[in-house]
């Protein structure tokens, strides 16, 4: 089996775990499993330790075989900076495709315009089935995201992800919102499979109470958290803002990415705005449930049809949701869902911190709410499930060529 994912462990936020997850199941399952993905960057967008100066590795992760390619690893976002990255990505892959013999069959998971391409390409090559899952769409995220660049970026963007596409076995989509905007691509709607993302993390075992105690954060005070990538498409500015209007509320912003200095240069002198660095798999789960509302926002130009993974995380630790996103995108639809949170608009600080204070304000609601993300978890997003539907899809794609 091959797989193709820029993102791979050690990356723990995004793309990477899913990517991982699937990996290493096919590996424990039997399988000679090798990966096709980039260095670790992500969310800081900066090379992980150890791999400053690194070119070309094989690596051997939890019984996978991990062929790593460098790129650039641009620190600031511009349709210029994304299109050197996707080139190089895709320019070493091609020079120096990984020495795997012929797969049985190629997953890609997209928005990664390269590794679609790449997976795509190898697949052709030996004749094997080709099936990319659809995380993302770059040419939606382009045109929304408020990039310089960003409208011709995206035009070039569904050029490259429509040939991807088209030329799949059957395509996989993370939520049912991307089956009409791939279908417009061109594929098959009978060729679209919904395979959802599963939550990753455990559920918290630590003492909440000795978590906050640890953590700085003051009994009754309250404390809402987001956690992931600061990118332009989160809008965390509106997090920001709320600090500044309520400086009885704890805002904490728990991750890295390309916009983490400019919050910080928005929120200088303000006490009660918090930057945490990513938490470490094992303690994550736990400072999640330390915190009396989990956030995800996004700008109000984005209609993002993807689920964050971060909300997977929210759901599984047990606190109620405040989403500050579009109604009709993939956050808005789960959320709705779950039941396990409430929505309000996006980039409004006066919304977002007025659901906070209804929450704190009532803890039972809080609880009902907060006691519904695992459920849903359970019932819809298990680790288990989750990877039954990726080996269905394989199968059924292996099954379609007789093979």
């Amino acid at each position: 089996m091959l797989l193709v994912s820029t993102n791979y462990a050690p990356e723990h936020t995004g793309i990477g775990p899913y990517a991982t997850g699937i990996a290493e199941h096919w590996a424990r399952s039997g399988h000679d499993t090798h990966v096709l993905a980039g260095l670790p960057h992500y969310p800081s967008w900066r090379l992980a330790p150890g791999y400053e100066g690194v070119w070309r590795t094989t690596e051997t992760r939890a019984g996978v075989t991990v062929h790593r390619r460098r790129h650039t690893v641009p620190a600031r976002q511009s349709a210029l900076r994304r299109a050197l990255f996707e080139g190089s990505i895709l320019a070493h892959g091609l020079a120096a495709p990984p020495r795997t013999g012929r797969p049985d069959a190629v997953l890609a998971q997209l928005p990664s315009l390269a590794g679609g391409v790449l997976g795509a390409r190898i697949a052709a090559r030996h004749r094997v089935p080709y099936v990319p899952v659809v995380q993302d769409l770059m040419a939606a995220a382009a045109a929304q995201s408020g990039i310089q660049g960003g409208g011709r970026a995206a035009a070039l963007a569904e050029r490259a992800e429509t040939w991807v596409l088209r030329r799949a076995t059957l395509v996989g989509v993370i939520h049912e919102t991307f089956v009409e905007r791939v279908t417009a691509m061109g594929v098959d709607p009978a060729r679209i499979r919904v395979v959802p993302n599963w939550s990753h993390i455990q559920a918290p075992s630590g003492d909440r109470e000795r978590t906050r105690a640890r953590l700085g954060w003051a009994p009754g005070q309250p404390v809402v958290l987001h956690s992931g990538n600061m990118g332009l498409k989160q809008g965390l500015e509106v997090l920001v803002d709320v600090a500044r209007r309520a400086p009885d509320v704890r805002v904490v912003l728990m991750g890295d990415g390309n916009q983490r200095e400019r919050l910080l240069q928005r929120g200088a002198g303000l006490p009660n705005l918090e930057f945490l660095p990513p938490a470490d798999d094992g303690d994550f789960p736990d400072v999640l449930a330390a915190a009396d509302v989990l956030a995800v926002t996004q700008r109000a130009s984005v209609l993002d049809m993807s689920v964050p993974s971060k909300l997977t995380s929210y759901f599984a630790a047990g606190r109620p949701v405040v989403a500050s996103v579009a109604a009709e995108g993939g956050t808005a639809r789960e959320v709705r869902r779950s039941g396990a949170g409430v929505l309000v608009e996006p980039e409004s600080p006066e919304q977002l911190l007025a659901a906070v204070r209804r929450l704190v304000e009532d803890p039972v609601r809080a609880g009902q709410l907060g006691e519904r993300g695992p459920r849903h978890v359970a019932t819809h997003l298990s680790r288990e499930a989750g990877l039954a539907r990726i080996d269905a899809l394989i199968d059924e794609a292996l099954g379609g060529l007789g093979t």
